[in-house]
């Protein structure tokens, strides 16, 4: 299983997946961070994305994807990582790191981490 990050998953939406990201996530099955739903709905409100959660096309991927709750180990494990960043993104690191299943992203200051399991 892999823990997919927002823009990842979307890039899976759109098709704009590079090969490697392509390979990775068609030999695994997909998780997401609860939050990477509500941030997808977020930039979908803010015009900065046309991807809308109630799609077909995107209800149907959604629906293969194991989605991660927010709970308090994941809150606590957000606030000891080793890299800073949008805290969005530091709830899907940590969401990783509780559950022990690398994180697919292209976030440079996540793929510093030296804790979050990073899909290779």
């Amino acid at each position: 299983m892999l823990n997919v990050d927002t823009h990842l998953l979307l890039y899976a939406v759109t098709g704009a997946l590079r090969p490697r990201e392509a390979r990775l996530l068609s030999a695994n099955r997909w998780s997401v961070s609860a939050i990477v739903l509500w941030e997808i709905a977020k930039l979908a409100q803010l015009g900065r994305i046309a991807v809308d959660l109630e799609d077909p096309d995107v209800v149907r991927v959604l629906a293969r994807v194991h989605v991660w709750p927010i709970t308090r180990e994941i809150a606590h494990a957000s606030t000891q990582l080793d890299v800073r960043g949008d805290p969005a993104d530091e709830i899907i690191a940590a969401t990783s790191l509780v559950h022990k299943v690398p994180l697919l992203t292209r976030d440079r200051t996540l793929l510093r981490s030296k804790l979050v399991p990073l899909a290779r």
